[in-house]
């Protein structure tokens, strides 16, 4: 469920998982939070490009950030559009059957602060895609 500030503006279900993070993994610099068992861990940086084996989507990264992710596990991806400490912010999050966030991947920033041109407009044209 939307908290007050946030708007999810659609959802899309699961099976587009793959599909999406191959397409992050070519925007640049994002951030990606990850949450589990009451933690909260930041990565910035480049989405690490990933491949299918063993029954997973195995992200290896150049800067580090690795990992498995099981994307059957992925029931749905839901578009945030919402203010976030008086600036603009821009996210996929995946979520779970019980509508859980299992990570999101955020619009990326300049040295500014400033939200990346070429991230925001592809979000919006993934948006417009997928609602078509």
């Amino acid at each position: 469920m939307a908290k007050p500030n946030e708007l999810m503006t659609m959802k899309i279900p699961g099976n587009k998982a793959q599909e999406l993070l191959e397409d992050i993994a070519n925007w640049g610099n994002t951030t990606t939070i990850i949450l589990h068992g009451g933690c909260v861990f930041e990565f910035k940086g480049h989405f690490p490009k990933g491949s299918v084996a063993q029954g997973f989507y195995n992200l290896k990264g150049e800067s580090g950030f690795e990992g498995h992710l099981n994307l059957e596990k992925v029931d749905h991806i839901a578009f945030q559009d919402k203010q976030h400490r008086g600036q603009q912010s821009y996210a996929l999050v995946f979520n779970d059957k019980d509508n859980d966030c299992m990570f999101k991947i955020f619009v990326g920033r300049n040295t500014e602060g400033q939200l990346l041109e070429n991230q925001v407009t592809r979000f919006k044209e993934l948006q417009r895609t997928y609602r078509a």
